[in-house]
């Protein structure tokens, strides 16, 4: 099996502020997001051959980017695929790219989250308008907290040292969203605060769950040989996964919560496309879905970062801080940018692609050579993940 290995390049992209923008459609944010990644890689809408365009709720065709930015007669698809929607958007606008039926295109992600009605998102809201409506309704946070509860367990960690742990991640992204001029929330909040806010699903309280919010992102995509016309601070691909799980967790009496099997799989392919065989060592940076704290405590091993049942040590030494050895959510991940859940992807990929052009600013980490972003979609038991690979121009 061939790898997409420096044979796609990122070279321009652009992404709105996050958050309740109820003042703005998501044709809005998308002519917003895309403009920015035009003039960012230098072209015109015009020179765009084909487009990918994610979303979850907002919009159930490709003709929606095609309005909003004018992209007449061009061919473009619409992806879905829950949390990983934008990367899977960017993924197949690579592979088409890689296999040389286009020169550019476009892979765009939006949703206008908070227009849906929902306060959250429960396994249904993204079921078919005409299931059978006898499943069982869960909030997300309810199935997350069996699995910090039964990690704490395993690994022999007290529920006060778990729910320290956690508040020093909430922490750590809030204080990184506070250097994020398009993050969402843009506070401090502190580690007593953390651990006396309102309980959500034990031991989860709210510091611990992401938000929902408005946004949209957008990535510009084409050969390297194309974009060393363009530019010399291109991005390139290292490397893709995507894995989807059969559900079959939700079934075994024996599912231990405590590592997920998907994210385990993509990350592996990716690594093997990017030629990774050490992560903690090789990665520099990594922007995760920590849709809610112990989320981004168990990817920190499944990614590799940390050995199994050691996170808690990594994140006491600081090693994820944006001082630490291998920076994770450095732009503030979705504790603070929110889920507007068809841009999310996109907008982690945006972080990493400003990292490695030494265009991030006061967040902006040492020598960042390699940048990883991470999506999970679904619950203990059954997720759809994605990983991406990219690197600075050789």
């Amino acid at each position: 099996m061939e790898s997409i290995k420096d044979r796609v390049a990122i070279i321009g992209m652009g992404c709105t502020q996050f958050g309740e923008l109820w003042e703005k459609s998501d044709e809005d944010l998308v002519v917003e997001a895309c403009h920015e990644a035009f003039k960012d890689a230098g072209i015109e809408p015009k020179e765009v051959q084909a487009g990918w365009y994610g979303t979850t709720l907002t919009g159930f065709t490709g003709m929606r980017l095609a309005q909003a930015i004018k992209l007449e007669y061009v061919p473009i698809t619409r992806v879905e695929n829950l949390c990983c929607t934008a990367t899977d958007a960017l993924r197949n606008a690579c592979y088409a790219v890689a296999a040389g039926i286009y020169d550019i295109v476009l892979a765009c992600g939006v949703e206008k989250q908070k227009d849906s009605g929902y306060a959250g998102v429960t396994l249904t809201t993204t079921g078919p308008d005409d299931s059978s409506k006898t499943e069982i309704m869960l909030a997300v946070p309810v199935l997350f907290a069996l699995s910090a509860n039964r990690y704490f367990h395993r690994y022999g960690i007290t529920p006060e040292e778990g729910k320290l742990t956690m508040a020093k991640i909430a922490v750590k992204n809030h204080h990184n969203g506070t250097l994020s001029p398009k993050a969402h929330f843009r506070r401090e909040v502190s580690i007593e605060g953390v651990l006396n806010a309102p309980m959500v699903a034990y031991p989860l309280g709210l510091y611990d769950c992401c938000g929902l919010s408005d946004g949209a992102a957008a990535a510009i995509i084409t050969r390297p040989e194309i974009a060393k016309t363009l530019r010399d601070d291109y991005v390139l691909v290292k490397g893709l996964g995507l894995t989807c799980g059969a559900r079959q967790g939700v079934l075994q009496d024996n599912y231990d919560l405590t590592h997920f099997e998907e994210t385990v799989t993509a990350a592996r392919m990716a690594y093997n496309e990017a030629g990774i065989k050490n992560p903690r060592n090789e990665v520099d940076l990594a922007i995760v879905h920590d849709c809610f704290s112990i989320t981004e405590m168990i990817i920190y091993e499944d990614l590799g970062f940390s050995p199994r049942g050691k996170a808690k040590e990594d994140v006491d030494k600081g090693t994820f801080t944006l001082q630490g050895e291998l920076p994770v959510n450095t732009d503030g991940g979705l504790k603070c940018f929110g889920h507007p859940i068809g841009a999310s992807g996109l907008r982690m990929i945006y972080e990493v692609y400003k990292q490695l052009q030494d265009k991030a600013g006061p967040r902006q980490t040492r020598n960042a050579g390699i940048g990883l972003t991470h999506n999970l979609g679904g619950a203990p038991g059954s997720f759809t993940c994605a990983v991406s690979i990219l690197g600075r121009r050789g």
